[in-house]
């Protein structure tokens, strides 16, 4: 799956993103990259849950996909 958040692209490998696993997408615009992730993860048919994060001093959107 592949993923565009503010003009980069994040490839999303499938196989590994199971229920209960999470990802985490640096982001300047948390609010803008949420609605693109839920649009996303939407399309793919996942039920997913989206926190606003600070991971090593980063900003950005910590996805896990619930089933």
């Amino acid at each position: 799956m592949l993923l565009e958040i503010e003009q980069l692209e994040y490839d999303i490998d499938e196989t590994k993103f199971g229920p209960g696993r999470s990802f985490f997408l640096p982001c300047l615009a948390p609010k803008r990259a949420r609605v693109l992730v839920e649009r996303a993860m939407k399309q793919q048919k996942y039920t997913v849950f989206i926190k606003v994060v600070i991971e090593e001093g980063i900003s950005g959107l910590r996805v896990w996909r619930m089933c």
